[in-house]
């Protein structure tokens, strides 16, 4: 991995918030992603299921994790199944973790090779009377593809048939939810690597660059800085691209006149940022523009306020809905008789501003997070309102990742990276 390793007390910690929660006398397996094929002989590379990774700091393919508190030997209790490595993996591949090493990035002292996993899990099940399967719950979810996991589960069930079920991911949804300091850390400096693509790109850019070299710049600076790059794929959108949520051609020259709209952010060690800024593509913005760019920031910095333990997600998006229509009257993107007039189920705001506010960040991008539970301290949300105006030619979002504190506002992550609008022009003209 490009990351420095990541100090394995921080696995152990996240470990036993989840074996606390766990029934008498349970097991839970956690297994890695596939490497996914492309076609023929190619591969895409290969990404970490996050689930695996935020219990033991694994990040190799073909890897187990299994939990069983309760287990009558010490050394079933936890327990991690890896890759063998010979010389031909090492010559071919690169060397795969040593069980000393899996030791050292986990902190389990108990490491197999993977092909004793099935012998050891048949002992194990001798003694559990449950089994918690890592189904993917996730609000945003829409994957069609069986994994890893999915084929993990439908063999055990067939396997071990008498054996109850119960389910990993609402205790994930919560212990992932509510950050240690050191995932803190390790989001603020996939945030400091982020700050340095995005002045990198305020002195690159001037009429006539194209969106895809925009990118080339900002993953030129990610990898440098020990990032895998982008922490999803990037939006580079000029002009009315702007006006796509999620524009990811980035194939368009960039006009003298038009904005452009970032939404490009580095990951860390597999954790996420999520940075967007929109900046004139001449270095200056234009009176209207700078209307709009100013009220979508009093928008956000609005919205940031309201990020507190207690809040309810559902009321804190209603709240902001009204500093947003306020700002489109005064706009004149919205007058009285749209207000009067308005379905009650997608307001009038709605039609400049369609998105969500702010949604969980962490080892995934749109992270784990029960949205009905209020907020706590340590939740880590991105604030991103925006203004779409397709009949004008531009949109306009800003984006930062701030940490929710035991008492008044949050810690903005990203409070170094320029987002006044005067200080990116003095940027972009120096």
């Amino acid at each position: 991995m490009k990351y420095k390793q990541i100090d394995p007390l921080l696995f152990v910690k996240n470990r036993k918030k989840f074996t606390a929660a766990m029934r008498p006398n349970s097991v839970a397996v956690f297994n890695s992603n596939d490497i996914y094929p492309v076609s023929a002989d190619s591969t895409l590379p290969f990404a970490q299921h996050r689930d695996i990774f935020y219990l033991s700091g694994i990040d190799q393919e073909e890897s187990i994790l299994v939990l069983f508190p309760d287990a009558p030997f010490e050394q079933l209790r936890e327990l991690l199944f890896v890759r063998e490595t010979n010389a031909q993996i090492a010559v071919w591949e690169g060397a795969k973790l040593t069980q000393a090493q899996a030791f050292e990035v986990s902190g389990i002292k108990t490491v197999y090779w993977l092909a004793d996993f099935e012998r050891v899990l048949k002992e194990i099940m001798a003694y559990a009377d449950t089994m918690y399967i890592n189904t993917n719950e996730h609000y945003r979810s829409a994957v069609e593809t069986q994994t890893r996991e999915d084929r993990f589960i439908k063999w055990w069930k067939e396997t071990y048939p008498a054996h109850q079920v119960a389910k990993s991911n609402p205790i994930l949804q919560q212990i992932r939810s509510i950050k240690e300091a050191e995932e803190i850390a390790l989001i603020q400096h996939a945030c400091d690597i982020t700050e340095k693509g995005f002045r990198r790109v305020l002195s690159f850019v001037k009429p006539g660059v194209w969106e895809y070299e925009i990118e080339a710049e900002l993953i030129h600076e990610f990898i440098r800085n020990r990032s895998k790059g982008f922490a999803y794929t990037p939006i580079i959108a000029s002009g009315n691209n702007s006006n796509v949520l999620h524009y990811i051609e980035n194939n368009q020259a960039c006009l003298s006149g038009d904005l452009i709209l970032l939404d490009t952010a580095s990951e860390y060690a597999n954790y996420s940022s999520d940075l967007t800024r929109t900046i004139p593509v001449n270095g200056r913005y234009s009176k209207r523009q700078r209307q709009v760019y100013d009220a979508v920031l009093r928008v956000k910095n609005e919205a940031t306020k309201m990020l507190a333990p207690g809040t309810l997600w559902r009321n804190y998006h209603e709240e902001v809905g009204k500093i947003m229509t306020s700002e489109l009257l005064g706009l004149g993107l919205l007058d009285r008789a749209d207000l009067q007039n308005e379905d009650p189920a997608w307001p009038a705001y709605k039609k400049y501003f369609m998105h969500g506010t702010s949604h969980q960040l962490g080892l995934d991008t749109h992270d784990y997070g029960l949205l009905h539970l209020p907020m706590e301290a340590n939740m880590v949300f991105t604030v991103e309102p925006g203004i779409y105006i397709p009949e004008e030619g531009f949109g306009i979002r800003l984006e930062d990742n701030v940490v929710i504190q035991p008492q008044g506002e949050p810690i903005n992550l990203m409070k170094n990276i320029p987002i006044l609008a005067e200080e990116i022009e003095s940027l972009m003209n120096t």
